[in-house]
Formats: structure tokens, sequence, C-alpha cells
């Protein structure tokens, strides 16, 4: 495969189609054993807020949309559920978790995180203004290690595991201008 400059690459000069410009990445679903597990995880060690819950009783299952919010913008989140449904499906990079009911009682249940064979999915990323200083409170707060910052040949980025073991990369997206590159 012949090998293209970045600024040569399609897509990437053009002009998007019009028909797409009010189009929004809302969301990543990961599918999750235990909600209790994974909300203290991504709202306690992760930051994030608790956005909208929406209950399937007839197809029994449960979705959680998480999202990073500063308490101005958590104060906005509406209060009635059909304006928070419209909000919660406007936004930019929602994690959706996905409960099928019962998942949290099968000791068999496990979900594929995408980076053992077949290899698909592979991480979400966090941004953080310190990636050090992140690494070390999620090493106190007990969580599992994929990569730590300075472990392998990329430096300054981390990858950790949720309660699912899917892979969160945690990345400072300075880090090549301090670095000098």
């Amino acid at each position: 495969m012949n090998q293209r400059h970045f600024d040569d690459a399609p897509g990437l000069s053009e002009s998007a189609d019009p028909a797409t410009r009010d189009y929004v990445f809302n969301q990543t679903m990961l599918r999750i054993k235990d909600p209790e597990r994974s909300l203290d995880f991504y709202t306690r060690i992760m930051g994030m807020r608790l956005v909208r819950r929406m209950d399937f009783p007839e197809m029994q299952f449960t979705l959680y949309f998480l999202a990073y919010l500063d308490d101005e913008q958590a104060a906005a989140v509406p209060s009635d559920d059909a304006k928070r449904t419209t909000f919660t499906f406007s936004r930019e990079a929602m994690l959706e978790l996905t409960h099928n009911w019962g998942s949290e009682d099968d000791p068999n249940l496990q979900y594929h995180d995408g980076n053992a064979e077949p290899q698909g999915f592979g991480h979400i990323g966090v941004a953080v203004p310190d990636v050090y200083a992140a690494a070390e409170r999620f090493e106190k707060l007990g969580v599992e290690f994929v990569k730590k910052p300075d472990d392998g040949k990329m430096k300054g980025l981390a990858f950790i595991k949720d309660p699912d073991c899917y892979w969160i990369e945690i990345l400072q997206p300075d880090m090549l201008e301090r670095q000098g590159g």
C-alpha cells in the first residue's frame, strides 16, 4: 500500500457533504455485566456524570448514558424526561452502558474486550490534563493497568481496564508539545 502524507489523505481537506453538516458523533456503547460496579467506576473513578437512564422492561435491559459535564453543564440538564432524552441524544461523546438484566448473576458471562483474538474494537479514549497524575490516582484507587505511562515504546500515555475489562486509553493532548515533538 502506498503511504501518503496525512495532509493529502482523502476526506481531510475535502468539504463534507452538506447533508451531514448537523450530524453529531453521539455515543459509543459498551455492554456491562454489573451496572453498580460500572457506574461506580465511570462516575467515581473516571469522573463522568450519569445523564440519562432508560429502562426497557419488556426487553429486560437498561441503558445508562454518561458524559463529562462541569457543574454548570450538569445543572442545565433538563429534568423533564422527553427533554432530557433530546439533550442526551444531541450531545457529543456520550458513553452508553447497556446492561442486560440478570447478566450480573451469570458467573460465566464475560464480554469480549476486542483486544484478544479475534481483534475488533480496541478502546475508548479519555483526555486528561496530566497523564502521570491521573495514572497515580488510578493506581491508588486500585484500577487495573494494561500499560502505565512509561511502559513500552509509546511514552506518556496509559491504558487501564474498566470492570468489564474494556480498555480505556488515558492521554494528555499536549504531550507531544511538552516533549518537543
